[in-house]
Order: C-alpha cells, then structure tokens, then sequence
C-alpha cells in the first residue's frame, strides 16, 4: 500500500508542478488579481499535501503501520481542496467554493490521524 501512495505523491507533485507553471505563465494575464489568488493558494496547498503524503508514503514503505487513513485524507483533501479552487479559478463558478471546506477538512483530519499514528507508535 506504501508503494501506491508513494507513486501518489510523485504524480500529485508532477502536477503540482505543472499546475503552478501553467499558473504562472498562462493564467497571469486572463484571470483577475482575485481569482490568480484563489489558483496561487491551490497550488501552495497543492504541493504542501503533496509532501505531506510523500513522507507517510515514505514511512509506510519503511514498514510503519497506521498510516493508510491518514495517506488516503490527504489524496483525497488535496484534490477536493486544490481541485475546487482549481476550478473555481478557471471557470469563476462561485459555488464551487462551497467545495473547498469539505477538502479542507480531510485534509485536517490526515493530519489529525498523523498525530495518532505517531502518538500510538507507527510500528
């Protein structure tokens, strides 16, 4: 399961990657100040959960246990999370706003199962 999530991790930081070159370069000059914000935070998040989740990736494949839940929060944070704003940034359809938080709180809850995970001992 370690091998997934690191192979997760390195697809989700190629986009990252991409995303924020594409951000950078294409996007500075058709999206507003406002809306080049909203992509600027989705890509920050975006990597920053990328690493989050190499790192348990990596730990998992070192033989830690208790670290799937925590793994799958953040896959899934950060493309709720990022992707609405992505979204949202690109096409200006306010509602998908209204998306964000439910990322935002898988994302929280990863690293809440984290914490657990290395309170309890990850082996």
């Amino acid at each position: 399961m370690g091998q997934f999530f690191l192979a997760a991790s390195a697809i989700s930081g190629f986009l990252a990657v991409a995303l924020g070159a594409f951000g950078a370069h294409a996007l500075k000059q058709r999206l507003s100040a406002d809306m080049l914000a909203v992509y600027e935070t989705a890509v920050q998040y975006h990597f920053y959960h990328t690493l989050a989740l190499l790192a348990v990736a990596v730990l998992m494949v070192g033989g830690a246990q208790g670290l799937k839940l925590s793994a799958v929060l953040f896959l899934v944070g950060t493309v709720i999370f990022s992707g609405s704003l992505y979204a949202l940034a690109l096409s200006g359809v306010k509602v998908l706003g209204a998306v964000t938080p439910i990322g935002g709180l898988c994302l929280l809850a990863g690293w809440a199962c984290l914490a657990y995970a290395a309170i309890k001992g990850l082996s």
